[in-house]
């Protein structure tokens, strides 16, 4: 299970001087949760992320960056065609943001 989100989120407490206790407190859960979130047993909640951002003062956007690559990461994990998905949805995703890109400036 690909964790990088729990590890950026401990890593963001650590530097807060925060106890598990202090952080779980602040995000309505109990320690043992926050626990298993920092180390990958338990994946957080897509709402969860923004309350880690104000809890840990960190960026919502790479936290929700983290969270979402570890989701991708997990769907396509032990897959033997995955690299290949990851790689065409890349493409197609560039293709998108292009599109929309060109809609926004007219071209």
């Amino acid at each position: 299970m690909a964790n990088q989100f729990g590890i950026k989120i401990r890593q963001l407490r650590e530097e807060e001087k925060l106890l598990q206790k202090q952080v779980a407190d602040q995000l309505h859960m109990d320690s043992p949760m926050l626990s298993k979130i920092e180390s990958g047993d338990r994946k957080a909640k897509k709402e969860q992320v923004a309350l880690f951002a104000d809890a840990l003062h960190a960026d919502p956007e790479e936290l929700l960056t983290l969270w979402l690559a570890d989701h991708l990461l997990d769907v396509v994990a032990g897959e033997q065609l995955g690299l290949k998905a990851i790689t065409l949805a890349g493409a197609h995703i560039t293709d998108l943001l292009k599109d929309k890109l060109t809609l926004v400036n007219g071209l």
